[in-house]
């Protein structure tokens, strides 16, 4: 099996697997300003994305040469799909939403998603088919021939109920681009600065490094037994709605507070949809206020979700089949 990966993701991945192959595979590499205007950012980029697009394409290629590749399984990569092996499209934005003034865009991209989707053997969904799903429109808006629902995917899933003693108050997991990811964490650090909470804190930076300041103890990364030790001996998270962090949530059956990334549409859906069906608390960045929210936070139910694990074994035994 061979793991390609970029940046921090690939950090993690090979912390977490250490003995498997691993290769450096460049991603988009966006960077984005400190305003509201994510979504114009990213359509600014398009050109640039497909490029990248084109260019993974072409790497792709000689990779499946290389390592004679049987199976290809792509994170929510656009371009890692070839005729010569079978190809799965994991991603559970199947739709891309956009905000009210470029509504009139979505058609087009669906368009776009659409083709490069249809490049693909199977699109794996990691939610459920039925109502009482955790992504809601991303994935249930639109029914593609190659779609396949697999179950939320965590690598808490199969804690089997663990139970932990509070250690602590609040843990606030930081993630996302940069700067909002460094905003926010400066929001956080200055409000929990002095405050009676016994915090600890993920800043989202693969490294080894651990620090403890005025009651916080501070991270830069945990590998999963860690993290997942540390979200179950809290009593609340506070942290940005990626999907990653919902199904990790829904798996350990832990309440939460979300706080988006500013103009991150995906984002801000998922947040304003869970909050709405009485599950997590959220508010938007600016003005944000700590108190008000962990009390808030208390009138939520959280949400504890069991995946039926047959979904993906069966997923996995056609993917099998078909090399």
């Amino acid at each position: 099996m061979l793991i390609a990966a970029d940046g921090g993701s690939l950090t993690l991945l090979q912390e977490e697997f250490p003995d498997l192959e691993t290769i450096h595979f460049p991603g988009y590499r966006m960077r984005y300003s400190g305003n509201r205007t994510m979504n114009l950012q990213v359509f600014s980029n398009v050109p640039k994305i497909f490029y990248q697009i084109y260019i993974e394409h072409r790497r792709l290629k000689k990779l499946i040469t290389k390592h004679q590749l049987d199976a290809v399984i792509s994170d929510n990569r656009y371009g890692l799909w070839s005729k010569k092996t079978y190809c799965v499209f994991l991603t559970h934005q199947v739709s891309i939403l956009c905000p009210s003034r470029l509504k009139f865009l979505e058609p087009i991209l669906e368009i776009i998603t659409g083709f490069f989707i249809g490049k693909y053997d199977r699109c794996w969904v990691p939610d459920v088919k039925d109502t009482n799903n955790l992504s809601g429109d991303l994935s249930h808006r639109r029914r593609l021939p190659s779609l396949k629902f697999i179950g939320p995917l965590s690598r808490f899933a199969n804690a089997n109920g663990a139970t932990s003693e509070k250690k602590f108050d609040l843990m606030v997991t930081l993630s996302g681009p940069e700067p909002q990811r460094s905003i926010f964490e400066k929001l956080i650090m200055g409000q929990l600065d002095g405050s009676k909470l016994n915090s600890i804190i993920v800043r989202g930076l693969p490294g080894k490094s651990t620090s403890r300041l005025n009651g916080m103890a501070i991270h830069n990364h945990l590998n999963s037994e860690k993290m997942y030790e540390a979200m179950l001996s809290s009593d609340v998270v506070l942290s940005r709605p990626g999907y990653s962090t919902i199904m990790d949530l829904a798996a350990v059956g832990k309440k939460a507070v979300f706080v988006p990334t500013p103009g991150q549409t995906e984002q801000e859906y998922l947040a304003k949809t869970l909050k709405e069906r009485g599950l997590f608390y959220s508010d938007e960045q600016d003005g944000f206020d700590l108190e008000l929210a962990l009390a808030e936070s208390n009138k939520y139910s959280g949400i504890k979700f069991r995946s039926d694990p047959s979904l993906l074994k069966d997923a996995v035994q056609k993917l099998l089949s078909r090399i």
